[in-house]
């Protein structure tokens, strides 16, 4: 991971880092747990931390790891750490919009705070949309565009003789 974050910098790009939970790594770590409850793993995170800090990496993306160990990374490297589950004391703060206005449903982990429940009132409103298709009440006059009778007429005798020649 970091020799890869190293060539990526070395080629010019920023890097942002991110250790703890790594959802696309997430069956490797057993799935999405908490990552560094133990004081061995919480460690390692310290030291993956400054690797990918000396690696080049402008930030780093902290998830799914105790508060405590976010805290003490926060304060050892240079770099802004961003907290996803890993407590109040990081640098900035992201979650997936996804699950902040609630357009999923099912399990979320623990640091998902809801801030709307969207889900229901989306599926309602495709649901109201495709029977308005289905019985023809959508589009109504209200949501179309007409035109003059004059240019109507103009329009129909034109294209009747311009697809229809001789």
């Amino acid at each position: 991971m970091v020799s890869r974050a190293r060539r990526i910098v070395e080629a010019g790009i920023p890097v942002m880092g991110h250790i703890g939970l790594t959802p696309q790594s997430a069956t490797m770590l057993g799935g999405f747990k908490t990552q560094g409850k133990t004081a061995e793993a919480a460690r390692q995170l310290v030291v993956d931390a400054h690797a990918l800090e000396d690696a080049g990496c402008m930030s780093l993306v902290l998830e799914a790891i105790p508060a405590p160990v976010a805290a003490r990374i926060t304060a050892e490297v240079a770099i802004l750490t961003i907290g996803i589950g890993a407590g109040p004391d990081c640098d900035g703060q992201v979650l997936v919009y996804h699950d902040l206005l609630g357009l999923t449903e099912g399990h979320l982990p623990r640091f998902v705070k809801r801030y709307a429940n969207l889900s229901r009132e989306i599926r309602d409103a495709l649901e109201a949309y495709a029977a308005e298709v289905r019985s023809g009440a959508f589009p109504g006059e209200e949501h179309t565009y007409a035109m003059s009778e004059e240019e109507l007429e103009a329009f129909t005798a034109g294209l009747d003789q311009a697809v229809r020649p001789g």
